[in-house]
């Protein structure tokens, strides 16, 4: 699903389209900052411009078509020389240029061919756009970061529900501090094992050169099933089921929660 966010660059307001894990300048509004008559296609037809652009689909695009590339560079800089942003993308099947329509239409780059084009609106515009852009990104870090924050507070907040279930329904009286730590560490794994399917020594085991534990490399997905899974532990340990019997639902659970998270537009928006 895409979504449309917004920088101003030298007076001009910027779209910047993000669809999934890619984005996406706005090189429409990129032109509102040139002076004189200028269009995309001018830029296009110039022959650097197209042998820049097929090495940039060479290295991030494994499925460019090279053969329509050829032809297009041995053509580019003549006068009679035509290329639309469409009919590059589709006889190439490039990917860091697309025109689109509807509610976001019009031509948009990925952010290094965006910086490229900037060049052509002049070496100012090319700096305050990356300057705002570099902005833009530095404040969605700091959102990701503080919501990662969030659900890491969530989940430490959870654990301490989930131990004192432990502490009132399974812990026996009178034993030793030893023992009471084996039982929160059993059932810390009871967790481990139901979502990440191995246990915290085996993923140390697995994991050597990783530091910390297994939680701190989780996923923000990850993290959100692990603080379900401890409420939902802590309510089966109170309703008295076995733990065989709660690493059989808990499994259950982390599977299905992953399914829907991983695919929830709400969790996408956040990364």
């Amino acid at each position: 699903m895409a979504k449309n966010k917004k920088i101003h660059v030298d007076g001009k307001e910027i779209s910047i389209l993000f669809e999934y894990d890619s984005e996406y300048i706005s090189l429409t509004d990129m032109l509102k900052a040139k002076d004189g008559d200028f269009f995309i296609s001018d830029w296009l037809r110039n022959r650097n411009t197209v042998e820049y652009l097929g090495i940039w689909e060479s290295v991030y695009n494994p499925d460019f078509n090279y053969g329509e590339f050829a032809i297009i560079k041995n053509q580019a800089g003549l006068n009679s020389y035509k290329l639309s942003v469409k009919e590059w993308a589709e006889k190439t099947n490039a990917i860091g240029l697309k025109a689109t329509t509807g509610r976001y239409g019009g031509t948009y780059a990925h952010p290094d061919i965006a910086f490229e084009f900037g060049m052509w609106i002049s070496p100012q515009f090319k700096i305050y756009l990356i300057k705002e852009f570099q902005r833009l990104k530095a404040d969605e870090n700091s959102r990701l970061k503080l919501e990662w924050n969030l659900q890491r507070t969530l989940a430490k907040v959870n654990y301490q529900i989930h131990t004192d279930a432990i502490k009132e329904n399974l812990i026996p009286k009178e034993i030793t501090k030893q023992q009471v730590s084996f039982v929160y560490a059993n059932e810390a794994d009871l967790l481990n094992v139901a979502l990440f399917g191995i246990t915290s020594k085996e993923w140390r085991i697995n994991n050597p050169d990783n530091k910390g534990n297994i939680r701190d490399h989780s996923t923000l997905e990850q993290l959100v099933v692990l603080s379900n899974l401890e409420s939902i532990n802590a309510l089966l340990i109170t309703q008295g089921l076995t733990q065989n019997d709660r690493l059989i639902q808990l499994s259950k659970i982390a599977i299905s929660q992953m399914k829907s998270l991983l695919v929830s537009n709400a969790i996408k928006e956040l990364k």
